[in-house]
C-alpha cells in the first residue's frame, strides 16, 4: 500500500450522483466548496471531487477506504492497493492448501474460479490471504465465496491422507497430484484455462502431474500467490476446510486436538495414544511427522 499522504486520481463525472449516495451512506458528511461538485468528510477520511473529474481523498484510513470501496466500486482498478501486480482482472483459477503444517487434522487443498466481475467483487468484500484473518472472518468469507463461485475443495481426512502418503512417499507429490485433481475438476466445470497456484515446490513437480493428466490449462505458479484475490479465496476455503475438519475430529474422538506442531500437539498425541494407541493417532494425525516417532 502507498505511503503517500495524499491520493489523486481522474473520476468520470457521471458517476458523482452514485458517490454522493455512497459516501452519505458511509457517514460522510458533504459540502460545496467553489469549484467542487462536492466535498465529504467523516473522522479519519476527506474526498474532494473537482468539477474538472479530479478526485483527492486524504486522512489516516485513506488507504482501506481506497482499497474497499472506491477502486473495486468506482476506479474499476486497483492500481493504488496492488501496484506490484497492477491486479490480474483475467478469469482465473486460484488455489492453495491448508493443514500440511498441521499434525492433526486433515490436508485441504482448494479451487476457486472468478472472472473480472468476480475479482473486484472478491476485493470489494475483503478478501485476503486466510493467515491475515481471524476463524471468524473466514467462515463469513467462506460462505459468500461458496454462494457465489465456481469452486472445488478436496478434503483428505488423516485416515485417506496417511495411505495416500504411503503410495506418494513425499507430501509435495502428494500435494501435486492432489492441486492437479482440484484444478482438474474447476477446469471442467469452467472451460477455464489460466490459473495461478500458490508455490511450495520446483514448478516442474505440479506440471508433471498437470501434462499427465493432459490439462489443456497455463498453470502460473509464484511464491506469495496469496496476494492474488482468487488464490487467496482459495486458501480462505482451504482453511475453513482444515478448521472444520479438525474440529469434527475432536468431536468424534472426545479428545481437543490442537492445530500446529507445539507441545500442545505433544500432549495431545499422548493422550490419543493411550486412549486407542497407534490406531487411533492413524485417524487423526499425520503419521509421517516427527511428532510421531514416540508412538511408532
Amino acid at each position: 500500500m502507498s505511503k503517500t499522504n495524499c491520493f489523486s486520481t481522474k473520476v468520470d463525472t457521471n458517476l458523482k450522483n452514485k458517490l454522493a449516495a455512497d459516501l452519505q451512506a458511509q457517514g460522510f458528511v458533504l459540502s460545496h466548496p467553489p469549484h467542487t461538485l462536492f466535498s465529504a468528510k467523516k473522522p479519519g477520511v476527506s474526498c474532494t471531487l473537482y468539477e474538472s473529474g479530479s478526485l483527492t481523498v486524504q486522512g489516516k484510513e485513506m488507504d482501506e477506504f481506497i482499497e474497499f470501496y472506491l477502486e473495486p466500486e468506482i476506479l474499476k482498478t486497483f492500481r493504488f492497493s496492488h501496484p506490484e501486480t497492477e491486479m490480474n482482472l483475467v478469469p482465473h483459477i486460484g488455489l492453495d492448501e491448508a493443514g500440511k503444517g498441521d499434525f492433526f487434522g486433515p490436508l485441504c487443498i482448494a479451487g476457486v474460479y472468478a472472472d473480472k466481475e468476480g475479482i473486484l467483487k472478491l476485493h470489494e468484500m475483503g478478501v485476503k490471504d486466510s493467515k491475515r484473518l481471524s476463524d471468524d472472518t473466514m467462515i463469513k468469507l467462506a460462505k459468500k465465496i461458496k454462494e457465489s463461485y465456481s469452486f472445488t475443495v478436496i478434503r483428505l481426512f488423516p485416515q485417506k491422507y496417511n495411505e495416500l502418503y504411503t503410495k506418494f512417499k513425499n507430501l509435495n507429490r502428494l500435494l501435486g497430484w492432489a492441486h492437479t485433481a482440484a484444478l482438474g475438476d474447476l477446469h471442467q466445470k469452467t472451460g477455464c484455462k489460466e490459473a495461478i497456484l500458490d508455490q511450495f515446490a520446483d514448478p516442474s513437480l505440479v506440471d508433471s502431474f498437470v501434462k499427465q493428466k493432459k490439462l489443456p490449462v497455463h498453470l502460473v505458479q509464484k511464491t506469495h500467490g496469496e496476494e492474488d484475490v482468487v488464490v487467496a479465496a482459495a486458501s480462505i476455503l482451504a482453511r475453513v476446510a482444515f478448521v472444520e475438519g479438525i474440529h469434527s475430529l475432536s468431536e468424534e474422538f472426545g479428545i481437543l486436538l490442537p492445530k500446529g506442531a507445539s507441545n500442545l500437539v505433544t500432549r495431545a498425541a499422548e493422550k490419543c495414544f493411550a486412549k486407542g494407541g497407534k490406531e487411533l493417532l492413524q485417524k487423526v494425525a499425520k503419521t509421517h511427522f516427527k511428532t510421531m516417532d514416540p508412538f511408532r
